[in-house]
């Protein structure tokens, strides 16, 4: 559901001028983890694909609920209490999102997306009267981290952290590039990225945004708008593709943890740019959940923080976007 495009990535060397300068190689590496795919450019004399590897599964190792021995499929089965750094990391953002959200971003609904078949668990259509009992679990005030413990108020509740998780795996492969001093990067994973530089082609990265359709296939995907940027990133979530119809009425993976229900508000798409992609995932996720208005507010107040937003009103697609993110599609044109 979260997409890009980027300028023509070109393995091979640029020429920086006559004789004396290096050549700068443009490197690119594409795959797949955390259920999606990756597509990785990188300025550097050295090929990393393998590390970067290494650093996404790194990710994986902590955050995955379809890796059984993860850390967050073990404190989800009460296995274990202990968990690592990037945990802590993730949960740190999770909380401050959640907050700024009012409870509209919320890592613990697992049992709820469970519930409505977008889970890891067996699916039963769930009724009124199960997602009452589920929503007893729900809630970030319910837990803890001390000492490196996770502490939970309620022995039941499971963490989903998908989230939030292919931002934190986008950000520590750009982090990674960033130790190694490499200037020009672009670092995606299942729609989310970072970037930094410039292209291949000498110019900022070029990033799209998709147009909410059903059924819109990556190698065929019309775009709603472009950016430009040459640092930070860019996050979309929107309800147009991970859905299912159960007589007659769709059900989206997004879920309320307010009401415990797939949400329904008018907006269909949310891009988030921040300087962190982990961030601009978290609030994409919360900004389809909170609605036009209240989303709105928050892109508003919050510092280096830009919004675009696709909604619907009278049955007709309609766009909203902050001045900063304004200003990054001019210089797409």
């Amino acid at each position: 559901m979260k997409k890009y495009i980027f300028s023509c990535i070109v393995l091979g060397v640029l020429l920086g001028g006559m004789g004396c300068k290096k050549a700068v190689t443009y490197r690119y590496t594409e795959g797949k983890i955390y259920g999606t795919f990756f597509h990785i450019s990188y300025a550097s004399q050295e090929d990393l694909g393998q590390v970067v590897r290494q650093e996404m599964e790194k990710v994986n190792e902590s955050l995955s609920m379809f890796n059984s021995r993860s850390v967050i499929a073990r404190l989800n089965r009460s296995e274990s209490d202990s968990t690592d750094m990037l945990f802590r990391r993730m949960f740190e953002q999770a909380v401050k999102v959640n907050r700024a959200t009012e409870g509209a971003f919320d890592i613990t609904i697992a049992p709820l997306v469970n519930a409505w078949g977008f889970g890891v668990e067996n699916f039963t259509f769930p009724d009124s009267a199960r997602i009452d009992s589920l929503l007893s679990l729900v809630g970030m005030e319910k837990l803890e981290v001390v000492d490196g413990k996770l502490l939970k108020a309620c022995p039941g509740m499971q963490l989903d952290a998908s989230s939030i998780a292919k931002g934190l795996g986008v950000d520590v492969v750009a982090e990674f590039f960033d130790c190694k001093g490499i200037e020009d990067y672009m670092v995606e994973i299942g729609g989310e990225v970072r970037v930094k530089g410039k292209s291949s082609k000498g110019r900022a990265w070029r990033i799209g945004i998709d147009r909410p359709e059903e059924g819109n296939v990556v190698s065929d995907r019309p775009l709603q708008a472009i950016v430009e940027i040459t640092a930070g990133a860019l996050a979309t979530s929107g309800n147009y593709r991970n859905f299912y119809v159960h007589e007659g009425k769709k059900y989206a993976h997004t879920i309320n943890p307010k009401t415990g229900f797939p949400v329904q508000t008018e907006v269909l798409g949310a891009s988030v740019y921040a300087r962190e992609c982990m961030e601009a995932d978290a609030y994409a996720t919360a900004f389809m959940v909170l609605g036009l208005k209240k989303s709105q507010a928050i892109i508003e107040r919050t510092p280096g923080m830009e919004g675009y937003l696709i909604y619907e009103e009278e049955g007709k697609l309609k766009t909203w976007m902050s001045e900063g993110m304004k200003r990054l599609m001019e210089g797409a044109d």
